[in-house]
């Protein structure tokens, strides 16, 4: 049963309420705790037992952390690592160009500066040399380094890995592995074929922070003190976040503990970034995912691939500053691009269906740094898996994401071993692909084949889940708070969504390109602010606007809105309904 009776929103959703199950275990929590009924609500809806919820509430990185030797290959790879630290051997780290592999490269660079050592970073240029490893880069690397370390990248370079001639190569990553490793002389990642999935939840940054650990571990035993792991944890969260990780188990300690080390300011280059995103709070999961992570990634896009990296290792403010402001210009322009690559693709995926297994899109000089952004627009309007295409010289690069329950990446991985793809991989919620053009209809026919034995084609429109009724009154900012502890909120943890019922509109205005700015009340008093971005990409910013006095069912998330100083309570509205 739909709740509110809520069946077709303004944005074409069917409203969710909580299970019953969920409610009575979020009574019993609320009796046995004391805490708000919402707090309890969250609780409830992860799965935390009464006594528990304190333990939850407070995720402590000693109690989560996994040991590091849980992982094939960890203390091997820890043990060969500080080999080349004591003898003060040549080290190169070999990154991705995105969040995670420049947060991964910015531990290790950081790490080893401490003990005073300088590693050599390299960062594939996007469109030159493409994702990961290559024979040429792979092969200058080892004539000049004993030791590398790709970091958020790897698993499947077999043919890179065996150019390294003559260096001994470290792989610390988290995508889907083959079923055969490329020869390394350790790969660490809980995505390996031989691994139980235990920590299938880490980013590559969350790997290497555990390969530091299991190192700190062998050098106190060798009566050695090695560096303070826990000022790195502002990296393990911004990768966490922005890779999109589940924030479940150690990821929600990294993170929690993570966004309390950032709001010290204690690294240059994180705090450059802040400031020119002109993020004036404290802290939290959605400014690492919507406002860091994306000027971070702009280098690697579409421009400079490891400006992102060398921000985050920055010792100096003035270096900060200026490679800080370099990333925020390219974000920009990352945005101009995207823009024009959505709208041609959303047309083209349009007219091939949504109700298909797979949505895709294609285009010749579709820029390979956005086409992943483009693919999680084409998810969001599908609720299916959906794949982006840029095509240049025969050649296309794209880039897909998955909807939950639906693994993409193992099919892709299929298609490449198959002869479909030039090359593909990832995991199930995201994955990369290269193919050449007479192979396109072929290889994204296979792939929707794949996916619809999954269960894509059977995916509905996707339900608005809320986890229940507020009225204005009684959202606050303390109650914000109190909700938040029950975070961080992201991916495989969702904050929580309220509907409040029946509400009249005061206030409605357009406000920058095509976000609505409401003022909202009941008949008791209570009013409220809410905000809805991207409010015109549907139908729900012109109804609202021009509301005409009509009531309306409103739903989102409580939002803590900070001006000059000041502090109040708002909605960030993401669905409506007509009352």
């Amino acid at each position: 049963m739909s709740f509110l009776g809520v069946e077709h929103s303004l944005n074409g959703r069917r409203w969710v309420g909580p299970p019953i199950e969920v409610d009575r275990a979020a009574e019993a929590i609320a009796q046995q705790t004391d805490l708000p009924r919402p707090v309890a609500q969250v609780l409830a809806r992860r799965g935390v037992a009464p006594q528990a919820a304190a333990t939850f509430l407070a995720p402590s990185l000693r109690e989560l952390l996994p040991d590091p030797r849980s992982l094939h290959d960890m203390e091997k790879a820890a043990t060969r690592f500080l080999a080349a630290v004591s003898s003060r051997q040549r080290i190169a780290i070999f990154a991705d160009y995105d969040v995670d592999g420049g947060s991964s490269a910015a531990l290790l660079i950081v790490w080893l500066r401490s003990l005073g050592l300088q590693a050599t970073l390299y960062i594939p240029d996007r469109i030159d040399e493409g994702y990961g490893p290559n024979d040429e880069a792979m092969s200058a690397l080892a004539r000049a380094h004993d030791l590398i370390i790709c970091v958020d990248c790897g698993t499947l370079s077999h043919g890179p890995i065996a150019a390294a001639v003559g260096a001994d190569i470290i792989v610390l990553d988290h995508h889907l592995g083959g079923e055969t490793l490329p020869d390394a002389f350790a790969i660490v990642n809980p995505n390996r074929q031989d691994e139980d999935g235990a920590l299938a939840h880490l980013c590559a940054a969350g790997v290497v922070f555990l390969m530091l650990v299991e190192a700190g571990r062998q050098m106190r035993e060798a009566g050695q003190q090695g560096p303070d792991l826990m000022p790195l944890l502002d990296l393990v969260a911004l990768a966490t976040v922005a890779d999109v990780a589940p924030l479940i188990g150690v990821n929600r300690a990294f993170v929690r503990q993570g966004l309390r080390v950032m709001a010290r300011r204690d690294r240059p280059g994180i705090v450059a970034l802040a400031d020119v995103s002109r993020m004036d709070t404290t802290p939290s999961s959605y400014h690492l995912g919507f406002l860091l992570g994306p000027r971070v990634n702009a280098g690697g896009r579409i421009g400079q691939a490891d400006l992102g990296a060398r921000l985050l290792a920055c010792e100096t403010e003035h270096e900060a500053a200026a490679m800080a402001e370099r990333l925020d210009q390219l974000n920009t322009e990352r945005r101009d691009i995207e823009a024009a690559v959505r709208a041609a693709a959303i047309k083209q995926a349009e007219e091939r269906g949504f109700d298909r297994p797979l949505v895709w899109a294609f285009g010749e000089g579709w820029h390979p740094g956005v086409v992943g952004i483009v693919a999680s627009r084409l998810k969001e309007n599908s609720n299916r898996p959906s794949i982006v295409i840029g095509f240049e010289d025969g050649i296309g690069k794209g880039s897909g994401r998955s909807v939950s329950g639906i693994d993409l990446g193992a099919p892709i991985q299929r298609l490449a071993n198959e002869g479909l793809l030039i090359k593909g991989g990832g995991h199930k919620m995201a994955a990369g692909l290269t193919v050449a053009e007479d192979k396109l209809e072929a290889a994204m026919e296979r792939l929707s084949e794949l996916l619809d034995k999954q269960g894509a084609g059977q995916i509905g429109a996707a339900d608005l889940r809320l986890d229940g009724a507020m009225m204005p009154m009684a959202a606050t900012v303390e109650l914000a708070e109190q909700i938040e502890q029950a975070g961080p909120f992201g991916a495989g943890a969702p904050g929580p969504r309220y509907a409040f019922a029946d509400m009249q509109i005061f206030f409605a205005k357009r406000v920058g390109e095509n976000h609505l700015k409401l003022t909202f009340g009941d008949t008791e008093g209570g009013r409220m602010e809410a905000i809805a971005f991207g409010a015109y990409d549907t139908h729900m910013g012109p109804t609202l606007e021009q509301h005409g006095g009509a009531r309306f069912h409103l739903a989102g998330r409580l939002d803590i809105n900070t001006f000059r100083g000041r502090q109040t309570i708002q909605l960030r509205l993401e669905d409506a309904a007509p009352a």
